[in-house]
């Protein structure tokens, strides 16, 4: 639950986690008037769209990085490897799972 303030038109202009004399109105935080908040103040969905895109582009490129023996796994720190080793788990399970969840199309 979050608390909102809204302008005279209904439209929400500040957003509080704990209620005050500011922000007397209860709202979801999945609200579309508080989602559209979050989104105008950080420009959330472009952005994420293109950070999610650019993780894509660079762990491509650290796979070629590594297929073509210019750096190894091991280089990177252990951070870095927990990171990627993570994301391909969740990839593969991504992919096993389309693929019995889509097995009417296959036959």
């Amino acid at each position: 639950m979050v608390w909102v303030k809204r302008g005279e038109n209904g439209v929400v202009v500040s957003v509080s986690l704990e209620p005050d004399g500011q922000h007397p109105d209860p709202a979801d935080p999945a609200d579309v008037g508080v989602q559209g908040f979050v989104q105008a103040l950080t420009g959330s969905d472009t952005l994420a769209g293109s950070d999610l895109r650019l993780v894509r582009v660079i762990e491509d490129l650290i796979d070629l990085l590594i297929e073509r023996d210019v750096i190894r796994f091991t280089d990177l720190p252990d951070a870095a490897q927990e990171k990627l080793m993570q994301r391909r788990s969740m990839r593969a399970s991504k992919s096993s799972l389309d693929l019995i969840s889509g097995g009417d199309e296959l036959i």
